[in-house]
């Protein structure tokens, strides 16, 4: 569920390199972009063997990403690191708040389901 909101390995890799390895932010957001390109890669291959990717969707996927990706390097080498730190840290917060909220929601309808299978059980 986590990395659809994309939050993942990779959050934790850039908190654990800026905080606990006192990494600059900019070669934390780097260093984990070059840890991604193996894992994509192998994560690539075993999904198109198993057919699970529509080449159709994939494209402008693809395209908007690596603009994306672009020109979200040139900002983030212009942006001082102490406001990327904290742009960086609201993301988190949000990205949790999202978390907390889809946990919520399923819950709150897994519940609902098995009451409603439960009044249902009853009548009978």
């Amino acid at each position: 569920m986590s990395a659809g909101t994309g939050m993942g390995g990779g959050t934790i890799l850039i908190l654990c390199l800026s905080i606990f390895l006192n990494m600059d932010q900019k070669i934390a957001q780097a260093t984990n972009l070059i840890f991604f390109i193996p894992t994509s890669i192998a994560a690539i291959y075993v999904n198109i063997k198993s057919k699970k990717i529509n080449f159709k969707i994939a494209k402008p996927i693809i395209l908007w990403g690596i603009i994306g990706a672009i020109i979200g390097a040139i900002i983030a080498q212009k942006i001082d690191v102490k406001l990327l730190k904290k742009l960086f840290g609201i993301f988190l917060i949000l990205i949790s708040i999202h978390e907390i909220y889809i946990l919520i929601k399923t819950y709150r309808n897994q519940k609902n389901k098995n009451n409603n299978k439960r009044k249902g059980c009853e009548k009978q």
